[in-house]
């Protein structure tokens, strides 16, 4: 058998050779293998006497060691030249089109938010936030709705608790607080809108406990009916993007507006559905009217200098109108199926809206 040296000596030339990890990997089997010299060397060392193999050990270990780092040596050269090569042979087209990414969808709600906002914002309205955890005074008494008043009963409303004494707080049941909050804020002239969301305990196929809502406040001199009712009718035409809005005021009753008025819209039937714009019949799509004057004393304005009005819709009421939506509790249910049907894509969501005049 060969001495350790000279194996070391013939697989280092049989590995230098190796022209492909195939060859390299015969050479490895060859030297160290089961069957391998080397292997079959190392063999050996159980029947040597001690001293003998005190110092042969040494000797065979070391060329297994040797033969194994130069096929790991050539292993790493052989991959490194099979990279190169397939980096200047293969080619990657640019120009071809790459699979379609999945993106997520815009919600009818974010959508008919976005249209609101760009239609009032040509009217000259801001858009005004507030918390959605409210305090009593601002959600019922600042709006002319003190403890034991009626309309309290109108509203189903979610308490929480707490270990203070008074009122508790509440989830705001209308977005009027942000009104409240503004016009303690700002100095008139006011033109905002409110949306949000609010919280009712209430649930069927036209309510749930959560929904959104928008709100718009006007505070001025010498306001009148007259500007609510265009403002409506402008909002209207652009959102629905027909021209054949009609509007209906019947007188109604809120706390914080006198007189108040519930703005019905005229609609028709189309394809067997019926549509908002024309005139063969009346919907109710808004609550308005002008702001109570202790409304306006409590935010600490002189309601014999200003004036103003309020409305107020249900966004998700306005969403299933333009986009044909029967059930509103299916606009919190999270089915993927409904989103993928109703909902918009980033990319290509429709036209924001008529436009203000158009």
């Amino acid at each position: 058998m060969p001495a350790p040296d000279e194996l070391v000596t013939l697989y280092s030339d049989k590995v230098a050779k190796a022209g492909d990890l195939a060859a390299l990997d015969a050479v490895r089997v060859e030297a160290l293998g089961k069957q391998g010299e080397i292997t079959q060397l190392l063999k050996t060392l159980g029947k040597m006497d001690p001293d003998t193999r005190k110092a042969e050990g040494p000797k065979i270990q070391g060329a297994r060691m040797a033969v194994a780092d130069a096929i790991e040596a050539r292993k790493a050269a052989l991959e490194n030249e099979a990279l190169e090569a397939r980096l200047a042979s293969e080619k990657l087209d640019l120009s071809l089109p790459v699979d379609e990414t999945p993106l997520g969808s815009v919600h009818p709600v974010s959508q008919v938010m976005d249209e609101l906002s760009e239609i009032f914002a040509d009217m000259g309205f801001a858009v005004a936030e507030g918390p959605e955890i409210e305090d009593d005074w601002h959600n019922f008494e600042a709006l002319n709705i003190p403890e034991a008043h009626p309309a309290r009963a109108m509203q189903d409303t979610f308490y929480l608790a707490t270990g203070e004494e008074g009122a508790p707080p509440v989830l705001r049941t209308h977005t009027s607080p942000v009104q409240i909050r503004t016009m303690m804020r700002e100095q008139p002239p006011i033109r905002i809108i409110a949306p949000g969301r609010v919280y009712r305990s209430d649930s069927d196929a036209t309510h749930t406990p959560m929904f959104h809502q928008v709100e718009g406040l006007v505070i001025d001199r010498n306001i009148h009916m007259g500007h609510l009712k265009w403002t409506l009718e402008t909002f209207l035409k652009a959102f629905f993007e027909r021209d054949d809005i009609v509007l209906r005021l019947r007188p109604s009753y809120f706390p914080f507006t006198e007189p108040s008025a519930e703005v019905d819209v005229g609609w028709s039937q189309v394809k067997g559905r019926r549509v908002v714009g024309g005139s063969e019949g009346w919907m109710e799509v808004l609550g308005s009217g002008m702001v109570h004057p202790k409304v306006i004393a409590n935010c600490g304005l002189d309601p014999d200098v200003w004036q103003g009005f309020a409305f107020g819709c249900g966004i998700d009421r306005l969403a299933m109108l333009k986009y044909g939506m029967d059930d509103l509790r299916a606009f919190f249910d999270g089915d993927l199926r409904w989103l993928k049907h109703y909902g918009f894509g980033m990319l290509d969501t429709p036209t924001l809206s008529a436009g203000v005049g158009a």
